[in-house]
């Protein structure tokens, strides 16, 4: 609370950690700070989640083992490595399991990541209406943009440059061995079958 801006009758403070999905104290200690808090998750096929995480450490550190190494116990067996972080964040149904101990269903959106890309204003319409804000961001404020591979948001007054995401975003993924992907699916599919139950949303990853 205490990093927190000071916030007046009327307005909403907000704050963005991606890690607090996935650490087990997090939801006692924002609940216990305030229980009305809105909760807002972005999730996207775990699968592709994790060769974007890879591909970011592989940037920072050329020398690490192949993604298969990482992903696999065991390669000839197909045992999945759940204690690789890379993986472990994408069993969502496991995380949204520990907030539900805290927080009813009703104080979550889940905004899908694919969605976020193929239709940034009709998603954006859904985050105005959760948090009760009039629709201001609407399609005239994307372009889509060719480099990136994503949507990039401007100003339609035109007034300054259009925010496009970081240089650490829309990087090219290693190629994966097809067989390696497919088993990852595998192994995501019940927990994302839970997910969709858990949440009534169905991201299509399957």
């Amino acid at each position: 609370r205490s990093l927190m801006p000071r916030t007046l009758e009327g307005q909403i403070t907000m704050e963005k950690t991606p890690s607090y999905f996935v650490t087990k104290e997090a939801p006692r200690r924002i609940y216990n700070m305030s229980r009305d808090t809105k909760l807002i998750v972005v999730v996207r096929n775990p699968v592709t989640r994790a060769i974007s995480d890879y591909t970011q450490t592989l940037s920072k550190n050329p020398a690490i083992p192949s993604f298969q190494a990482l992903a696999f116990k065991n390669v000839s067996t197909g045992l999945i490595d759940t204690s690789w972080s890379a993986v472990r964040i994408g069993i969502y149904a496991k995380h949204l399991d520990n907030w539900l101990q805290y927080f009813p269903l009703s104080k979550f959106l889940f905004v899908s990541g694919e969605r976020l890309v193929s239709d940034p204003a009709g998603e954006m319409g859904r985050v105005q209406d959760f948090l009760g804000l009039k629709r201001v961001v609407t399609d005239k404020h994307f372009y889509f943009n060719e480099t990136k591979g994503f949507p990039c948001l401007k100003k339609p007054e035109g007034g300054s440059k259009p925010r496009c995401l970081g240089k650490s975003k829309g990087r090219p993924h290693p190629k994966i061995d097809m067989q390696v992907v497919q088993r990852l699916q595998e192994f995501y599919r019940p927990f994302n079958m839970k997910f969709y139950q858990m949440t009534g949303q169905d991201f299509g990853w399957d």
